[in-house]
């Protein structure tokens, strides 16, 4: 959790904090088009069941996912971006457009 204390005093490397793995970008990814519960998560990312369970405490934590618990039998959590996460929006928009124009460089 990112506090005051281990808070980056520089933007960028606050930024990296925040979403400085591709898991956490990948979950953020797949929450920007809505609501999402936690075995679309998992196949989705790909990864293990405990590292999107790592992941997504991180996010809430920092308040960039909101978790919601439903009170059923067998019991639904559903991942949703907070109004902070939903900021992240043109930050990710950016990164697939560079991603774009790379790949391209690539395939030349």
């Amino acid at each position: 959790m990112i506090t005051k204390k281990n808070m980056s005093p520089c933007p960028v490397g606050l930024l990296l904090q925040v979403i400085g793995n591709k898991w956490k970008v990948l979950i953020i990814r797949d929450l920007l088009t809505g609501t999402k519960r936690f075995g679309s998560l998992k196949r989705s990312v790909g990864c293990s069941q405990k590292v999107l369970t790592d992941n997504l405490r991180m996010l809430e934590e920092d308040r960039i996912i909101t978790r919601k618990v439903y009170a059923e039998v067998p019991p639904r959590v559903e991942y949703a971006l907070s109004k902070t996460g939903n900021t992240l929006r043109p930050v990710l928009d950016a990164m697939a457009a560079w991603g774009e124009k790379y790949r391209k460089t690539l395939i030349k």
